[in-house]
């Protein structure tokens, strides 16, 4: 077996074995769902705390990766480097060129520094990316062809420096399932928050009958058959000095041992425009998630539950509005529409249901209760609740 350089050691002593400090970022509102999805996760640590904007945690390295791998509703998951305090630019160059970042970083990325500043002496923020750029010069050549993009990001409030590593890479809502997106798409981060807000069980039936580009249907599935949120795509930690690829094919291992085989699909997914179906079978087909998704061109108003399962179970319905729909009268009375066909055909179900403003929110015949939700800038109301 060889012997570990005197680098391989710093490490492993410094980077591997220690204890460190993440922050999952979440989009407003997904705090406390996510920092339920970080509960249930074996970490070596289970101290965290939810802070703006998403929710700290401490852990090993692998812990990191591990909340990259399994966290459905987290954008991406920050490590702190460095935290300091600096009033003037002599005490910034110094501090930055005492930093090990041969530790962090390979020579082959290509760093982009993202600054905010509040109430600090140190307010001029590309001037403070200068010097950040200048202290990783030597160890990341500008000119790297062929490398990786590596996002640090700085924060300065009252003069204090933290220093983070995105270790996600491009944003996790991106799981790498799909090729093409529909007019509209909700995120996956926040379809899979519904989800959990309306109480799905991965064991009973889903509808969703305006599927569009899937997204709650291939949310439901992976949930449905233990398939981690980040199964599908890589990540910028791969490319870090300290990533070790026998450790992250036995944390894969771990969880390609847990994912099911159904015996007959329970989300039936369906659309009245033959593009979106077609494309969703071939997302489908590519991911072997046949066995957990039915998909049938159809009309909204056309479905009965009946004809794909006898159980009650969830119907989720993103339906068009905005633009999309025009004005605000026709989507009142399309809402209106739909609650009568839920009420006729899905009574029994439970709903969750995408409006666009209060007013048609409160005009649900089924006590349902909206929650504000932030979807593409907009303000929508989710009302979730039992059709009876």
């Amino acid at each position: 077996m060889p012997t570990q350089t005197a680098f391989q050691k710093r490490i492993k002593r410094r980077i591997i074995g220690r204890e460190h400090t993440f922050f999952a970022a979440t989009a407003p509102g997904l705090e406390q769902l996510c920092r339920k999805e970080l509960q249930a996760l074996p970490l070596s640590l289970q101290k965290n705390k939810i802070s703006k904007g998403g929710v700290e945690f401490n852990g090993r390295l692998h812990d990191g990766f591990l909340a990259n791998l399994y966290l459905r509703t987290a954008g991406r998951i920050l490590m702190r480097i460095d935290q300091f305090k600096a009033t003037n630019f002599r005490q910034l160059e110094k501090r930055l060129a005492e930093f090990p970042w041969e530790l962090h970083l390979n020579n082959n990325c290509r760093p982009a520094f993202h600054i905010t500043c509040h109430k600090s002496r140190l307010y001029h923020t590309a001037a403070i990316e200068e010097y950040f750029q200048a202290s990783v010069d030597s160890l990341c050549a500008s000119d790297a062809g062929g490398g990786y993009d590596q996002n640090i990001f700085i924060r300065i409030v009252k003069d204090r420096f933290t220093v983070s590593l995105d270790s996600s890479g491009t944003n996790l809502y991106k799981r790498g399932l799909k090729k093409s997106v529909g007019q509209a798409p909700i995120r996956e981060t926040l379809a899979a928050a519904i989800l959990l807000l309306a109480g799905y069980q991965p064991d009973t039936p889903l509808i969703d009958p305006m599927c569009g580009s899937g997204t709650f249907s291939l949310e439901a599935a992976m949930r449905t058959k233990n398939i981690p949120a980040g199964w599908f795509r890589i990540f910028t930690f791969q490319n870090w000095p300290a990533f070790r690829l026998q450790r992250w094919r036995y944390l894969k291992k771990q969880a390609q041992n847990r994912i099911r085989v159904l015996s007959s699909p329970l989300i039936f997914a369906s659309d009245q425009h033959a593009q979106h179906c077609a494309v969703l079978k071939k997302t489908i087909a590519a991911q072997s998630l046949q066995d957990a998704v039915q998909i049938s061109r159809q009309n909204f108003f056309d479905i009965n539950p009946a004809d794909f399962t006898d159980k009650e179970g969830l119907i989720v319905i993103n339906p068009p509005y905005g633009r999309r729909l025009g004005h605000s009268s026709k989507s009142e009375t399309s809402y209106l529409k739909m609650y009568h066909h839920l009420q006729t055909a899905f009574r029994g179900w439970r709903l969750a249901l995408l409006a666009p403003n209060q007013s048609i929110a409160c005009k649900n015949p089924f006590k349902l209760q909206p929650q504000p939700l932030l979807h593409g800038g907009l303000k929508l109301k989710l009302l979730i609740g039992d059709i009876d």
